[in-house]
């Protein structure tokens, strides 16, 4: 007999019933489209955003160079990741800073609940203290998010041998630096491996990405070698403007970044990311008032740079701070970085002699480190219980407890991310070096783009170009020769320059 049907009963609407097949029963929608738009946020700081920053930037003639690192890293980064760069990082362990490489395109595993099979953490007596990380989203938005985040991580490193690395070398060192070097940090922090067991905490990427650009992008700075002398002193930005524009797309992409980092469109998602923009509006202003009080003038420039050392502190400890702590880091944000980028650069010989051009050091790895450290003493215990760690009962000195124990975990966990970049980004770049120039011939580093692509970011002649009477002056005009040191056509010579 057929029941009778409650008309007071609550229905469920058919899109939110999971029946099977493309709706399996662990599937959340809300979760699956947060984690799919937190990636797009984090992909769009990359491309459009550090494309339109480094591109704007930099000296003129190198703008187009300069965007165009950025962008091949960023192409070339996902080929590889989904080809076996995304399971060394975040599948099952090979070693203890390691997984086992893989590839990740058969539709089977992308459509699997997400999973980072390693997380899973043993007391000492064998029972389960913390079970593996899941989503209740399918593995292709867990590989499509943490693709944007190694992508970004590269064009960060980037941002220190500006002006001089040959681009055929960058071509090979992006994938070389991702397999040995990106892949072991992030299993080794967030897949599993030895220091995530331990317990070292980076909520989004503070040691991963931004410790590990930093250092790294010091060492291939190192090695590199430093920019032309006359473009050392003077590199001014070729478009303030679009400079702005780049820095918001970064700025605002971080609610990705950081909201993304739970897993989940949960609790933690939304105090993440208004910690994040506290932090980074707090750093931005203390950086600004430094400037005043030293230098007399606020610097456009620096302003960027606060923002940056605020969003690069907050990253490992969003999730885990409560909203005073973030503006306390905002402050020391907005301060320390401005300390060793100011003071401190300009006495130590060491800094000095790297030409590091952008500051990646400045911004990324002191910012990633004292963010890492801050989590040591800010990290809440009530939240660091929401955020499932690895071990249980984890807080900052703060709060007392184990939390000396956590700063001591904080710093030996950036310990090994500075030692690891130093001695593989330098054996990477070696290596590169036995096949191709790592820098640049002379000719195109006195020319720029136009030499190095054959093309040029605005079609105005100025600043790094040979003067070329067959491109640049009517063909009626007699033929002559205009180098760096000669800006105007030589004494009896009838040339007309259009600009």
């Amino acid at each position: 007999m057929a029941m009778a049907h409650d008309p007071t009963a609550p229905t469920i609407p058919t899109a939110y019933q999971n029946p099977g097949g493309v709706l399996p029963d662990w599937l959340n929608k809300g979760d699956n489209a947060w984690q799919l738009t937190a990636a797009t946020l984090v992909g769009l700081q990359s491309m459009p955003g550090l494309v339109i920053l480094y591109g704007s930037i930099v000296k003129k003639k190198w703008a187009v160079n300069s965007a165009f690192m950025a962008l091949y890293a960023f192409a070339a980064t996902l080929l590889c990741w989904v080809t076996w760069a995304y399971k060394m990082s975040f599948g099952d362990r090979l070693l203890p800073l390691w997984g086992k490489a893989g590839t990740t395109l058969g539709y089977t595993f992308l459509l699997k609940q997400a999973e980072l099979p390693s997380t899973i953490h043993y007391y000492a007596n064998g029972t389960i203290e913390m079970h593996a990380v899941e989503g209740f989203y399918g593995m292709a938005d867990m590989v499509l998010f943490q693709f944007f985040f190694a992508a970004i991580t590269l064009i960060l490193l980037a941002g220190s041998v500006l002006g001089r690395m040959s681009f055929r070398a960058w071509m090979v060192f992006v994938p070389l630096w991702l397999t040995f070097s990106y892949t072991v940090g992030a299993f080794s922090v967030w897949g599993g491996g030895f220091l995530w067991q331990w317990g070292v905490i980076d909520y989004a990427g503070g040691y991963v990405i931004h410790v590990s650009s930093g250092v790294a992008g010091f060492v291939a700075a190192y090695w590199v070698g430093p920019r032309l002398p006359k473009d050392r002193e003077r590199f001014p930005p070729n478009n303030m403007l679009l400079m702005l524009t780049g820095a918001g797309l970064l700025w605002m992409g971080w609610s990705g970044f950081n909201g993304g980092a739970p897993f989940s469109a949960n609790i933690v998602s939304g105090l993440a990311v208004l910690n994040t923009h506290v932090c980074a509006a707090t750093s931005l202003l203390t950086w600004t008032t430094l400037d005043v009080i030293v230098f007399g003038k606020p610097s456009v420039i620096g302003a960027v740079q606060g923002m940056m050392t605020g969003l690069v502190t907050i990253t490992p400890a969003a999730g885990f701070v409560p909203g005073w702590a973030a503006m306390v880091m905002g402050v020391l944000a907005g301060s320390i970085p401005w300390w060793t980028m100011m003071w401190l650069h300009k006495r130590w010989s060491l800094l000095q002699n790297v030409d590091d051009t952008l500051g990646v050091f400045h911004t990324h790895a002191v910012a990633g480190i004292l963010g890492g450290i801050c989590v040591g003493l800010f990290a809440e215990p009530k939240l660091c219980e929401y955020m499932g760690l690895a071990v249980t009962n984890s807080n900052g000195l703060f709060y007392g407890g184990e939390g000396g124990v956590q700063v001591l975990k904080q710093i030996i966990g950036a310990a090994f991310i500075v030692g690891w970049n130093i001695v593989v980004t330098t054996l990477i770049i070696f290596a590169i070096g036995i096949v191709m120039p790592l820098r640049m011939s002379e000719e195109h580093l006195l020319v720029g783009d136009d030499a190095e692509h054959g093309e040029e970011a605005y079609a105005l002649w100025g600043d790094g170009e040979k003067f070329d009477v067959s491109r640049h002056a009517p063909s009626d005009t007699n033929s002559y020769d205009l180098d760096q040191s000669q800006h105007g056509p030589r004494p009896g010579r009838n040339a007309v320059l259009h600009i």
